[in-house]
């Protein structure tokens, strides 16, 4: 007599019964960037993999320490572009438009010239180490760049 697979057959049809949106729930993404206009590359990837994930439907945090203070300086945010990570600026505005949220370390915007006034339209704002530890482990997953 041979043995039948129940659960073998049924498999295939769950997984085709699944879209996109029951497979793969919403996460927050918290990234944490230190790297600056000296490295356009990296520092525009952090903003697009932001995009990215706000384009899926996720929740998107970014806090900025480091030199990655100064990429919320108007001229470096227009002008900055990575090597096949595009514009700063673009992705900047689309993870503001899409609901992201911006953190920049105190001390280190303090330490170069960072001030409120050169923030205030970037829907960002200061915020101390503390914060950064309560946003990791709030968030389900964190990035580095």
């Amino acid at each position: 007599m041979k043995r039948r697979n129940v659960l073998g057959l049924a498999l295939p049809a769950l997984i085709l019964a699944q879209t996109p949106s029951t497979a793969r729930a919403k996460k927050s993404l918290l990234i944490h960037l230190t790297q600056g206009p000296e490295n356009p590359t990296r520092s525009a990837l952090a903003f697009l993999v932001a995009r990215a994930a706000i384009e899926e439907g996720h929740t998107v945090s970014l806090f900025l320490a480091g030199d990655a203070v100064q990429l919320m300086r108007d001229e470096v945010l227009d002008q900055l572009n990575g090597l096949g990570t595009g514009s700063l600026r673009e992705s900047f505005t689309a993870v503001v438009r899409g609901g992201g949220r911006l953190y920049l370390s105190t001390g280190s915007g303090k330490a170069r010239g960072i001030t409120e006034a050169i923030i205030k339209d970037k829907s960002a704002e200061f915020a101390t180490p503390a914060v950064l530890v309560r946003l990791t482990l709030s968030h389900d997953r964190a990035l580095t760049y």
